[in-house]
């Protein structure tokens, strides 16, 4: 871990973005009935690929050879992608706490980001370590069938850490009322995943360039119709909320262990 610390900062890297929600493989039926389940392509995606030549010449072909370069520089040899399943398999750590915040805090000079933050007191916690700032996160609904979603958990998150550190936030974004909804429940920032990822698959640089275009037009269409006329002015005022006892919750609390 010192020395993947060391290589990004002198790859440049000023800021390093750890998260603490996968300490091991969420249970993903999606991607289990999708066949997305291990390395080697299925019979269905075969013949998805060759329902879509562009993408199966343009990625599947002149994509390869795949490697895997952060880790090979651990490894000593070139990996296959059974090899690198394998790797990351061997390399979850379910005793994740924090304390191993607290060594990696000592060892990165740079800014460190805390993403996978749901509880109040894990922000709080956040902020004794000297983290610069927190993703409030679950991990787009990924590791935890039922886990409390972000928006849920964001108000309680700011409220406790106030302006101590910098709260993100993202999961379950796919437009730019979506991010207005979060900067209003107290995010300074959003972060997008697979709405990019989706536009990458799609068309490349040139499609994430347009989704960007089609989110701040989103955006401009919002604040104008709510009345902001500035990032700075969006607050809860924008929302309509129900009272916390309006209506029954059974989402899972997650946090991490001490």
């Amino acid at each position: 871990m010192r020395n993947a610390l060391e290589r990004a900062w002198a790859a440049g890297m000023k800021t390093l973005v750890f998260t603490v929600d996968m300490p091991i493989p969420g249970s993903r039926y999606r991607d289990n009935r999708s066949g997305m389940s291990g390395p080697h392509a299925t019979l269905r995606q075969y013949l998805q690929a060759c329902t879509h030549p562009r993408w199966a010449m343009n990625v599947g072909l002149a994509g390869r050879p795949l490697s895997f370069g952060n880790i090979e520089a651990y490894t000593g040899h070139k990996m296959t992608m059974d090899d690198y399943m394998g790797f990351i398999s061997n390399n979850f750590d379910p005793s994740i706490a924090w304390h191993d915040l607290e060594w990696i805090r000592d060892s990165w000079q740079g800014k460190l980001i805390i993403k996978g933050i749901l509880d109040a007191d894990d922000a709080r916690n956040a902020v004794r370590l000297g983290a610069d700032g927190i993703v409030v996160s679950n991990h787009g609904g990924r590791q935890l069938d039922g886990a409390i979603p972000t928006a849920r958990a964001l108000p309680r998150v700011v409220d406790a850490v106030g302006d101590d550190l910098t709260v993100l936030a993202d999961s379950g974004v796919r437009s730019g009322v979506d991010v207005i909804r979060l900067l209003a429940l107290g995010a300074k920032g959003v972060l997008l995943g697979r709405a990019y990822i989706y536009a990458l698959a799609a068309a490349g640089e040139a499609g994430v360039a347009h989704l960007l275009r089609l989110f701040a037009e989103d955006m401009k269409v919002t604040m104008t119709l709510t009345g902001a006329t500035s990032p700075s002015a969006i607050s809860l005022d924008c929302l309509d909320r129900l009272e916390q006892d309006q209506h029954r919750t059974h989402a899972v609390p997650v946090s991490l262990p001490a």
